[in-house]
């Protein structure tokens, strides 16, 4: 799990993912963080999967994390911490 949280906040610390560099370069990390993390690749493949593949593309992966950023950073500082990222985990897992 720690390895996971790592990835977490190395992708969720990023300061936009709108911006062209961060975005190239979120997108692996991003993959990397649904597929350790069976409830969040879950929900990422039941409302990111454009193509119904049931695979996460990069770009599929990158509006994931994009909107799972905005569910889990509670205070809005621009990061998450453990805490947000597991109250957004079981938010994600009762809700969808």
């Amino acid at each position: 799990m720690s390895r996971v949280l790592t990835l977490v906040f190395a992708l969720f610390s990023t300061p936009t993912l709108a911006q062209t560099s961060a975005s190239l370069s979120v997108a692996p990390a991003a993959q990397a963080v649904f597929e350790r993390d069976w409830v969040l690749m879950n929900w990422a493949l039941k409302f990111y999967d454009s193509d119904h593949d049931i695979l996460l593309e990069p770009a599929e992966a990158q509006v994931a994390a994009a909107e799972f950023r905005r569910i889990a950073d509670a205070d809005g500082d621009g990061r998450i911490t453990p805490q947000e990222y597991r109250a957004a985990r079981t938010f994600i897992l009762a809700r969808y």
